[in-house]
C-alpha cells in the first residue's frame, strides 16, 4: 500500500470531509501530505499531526497564496509531485436572484484557484517529468443543479481545464484526470432537510450517498503509477447517479 512512498502531495481544502479523507488516504500509501487551508485551522493542524504532514494556511484563489502553498511544499520536502485541487466553496441561489459577488466568490475559489495551484505545482512536476492534478469536480458539473448556476459553472470549467491541461503536459509524464462526486456527506448535506434528501436517494441507483473513503481511494488510484496511461479523464463517483 505504499505506493506513493517518496512523493509529496498538497491537498487544498483539506480541514473538511473530503479533503481531510484525502489526505489521509494518500499518507497511508506513503506520500508526504501538505495540507491547505484557509478558514479552519484547529481541524487542519490536528489532522497534519495525525498523518505527519504539515498544514498550510492560504487563499489558493489568489497568485500569491496558490504560489505560497507550492514554495512551501517545496521548502519542506524538495519536491512535489502531486496535487489535489479539492478547495472549494458554495454561494447558493436562484439565478435571477445571484449577486455579482456570489458568482464571482464561487468561480474564484472553484475554478480559478484550481489554475492558480496546477500552474504554481506544474513547474516543479515538469522539471522532474513526474506529476499527478486530480481536480475535484462534482456531478453538478456533468449536469448541472438548481439553484447551484455557479457551482456548477465552476465545476463544469474544472472538467475542462481538465481536459487542456492533460493534452499540454502528457509528454512530460504529468497526468491530469478529474473525479465528480455526486453526494458525500458533509456540512452542506447536514443543512439539507430529510424530505429533500429522501428525494434526492431516490434519484441514486444505489439508495445511498457516498463516503469521503470512496471518493479518496479514487483520488489514490489516480495519484498512483497505476493510473499512469490515464490521462483527461473525468471519473464520476456518484452511485450510478449520472
Amino acid at each position: 500500500m505504499h505506493s506513493l512512498a517518496d512523493r509529496v502531495a498538497i491537498v487544498t481544502g483539506a480541514s473538511g470531509a473530503l479533503g481531510s479523507a484525502a489526505a489521509r488516504e494518500l499518507a497511508g500509501m506513503g506520500a508526504k501530505v501538505v495540507l491547505n487551508y484557509n478558514r479552519n485551522p484547529t481541524s487542519a493542524e490536528a489532522l497534519a499531526g495525525d498523518i505527519e504532514g504539515r498544514a498550510f494556511a492560504a487563499d489558493v484563489s489568489t497568485v500569491e497564496g496558490a504560489q505560497a502553498l507550492a514554495d512551501f511544499a517545496l521548502e519542506q520536502f524538495g519536491r512535489l509531485d502531486i496535487l489535489v485541487n479539492n478547495a472549494g466553496i458554495t454561494r447558493d441561489g436562484l439565478a435571477l436572484r445571484m449577486s455579482e459577488e456570489d458568482w464571482d466568490a464561487v468561480l474564484d475559489t472553484n475554478l480559478k484557484g484550481a489554475f492558480l495551484c496546477a500552474r504554481a505545482a506544474l513547474r516543479p512536476m515538469l522539471r522532474q517529468r513526474w506529476g499527478r492534478i486530480i481536480n475535484v469536480s462534482s456531478v453538478a458539473g456533468l449536469i448541472g443543479n438548481p439553484g447551484q448556476a455557479n457551482y456548477s459553472a465552476a465545476k463544469a470549467g474544472m472538467i475542462g481545464l481538465t481536459k487542456s491541461l492533460a493534452r499540454e503536459v502528457a509528454n512530460r509524464n504529468v497526468t491530469v484526470n478529474a473525479i465528480a462526486p455526486g453526494y458525500v456527506p458533509s456540512a452542506i448535506w447536514d443543512d439539507v432537510s430529510e424530505e429533500a434528501k429522501a428525494a434526492i436517494l431516490q434519484q441514486i441507483p444505489m439508495r445511498r450517498t457516498g463516503t469521503p473513503a470512496e471518493v479518496a481511494a479514487a483520488i489514490g488510484f489516480l495519484a498512483s503509477d497505476r493510473a499512469a496511461y490515464i490521462t483527461g479523464q473525468v471519473l464520476a463517483i456518484d452511485g450510478g447517479l449520472v
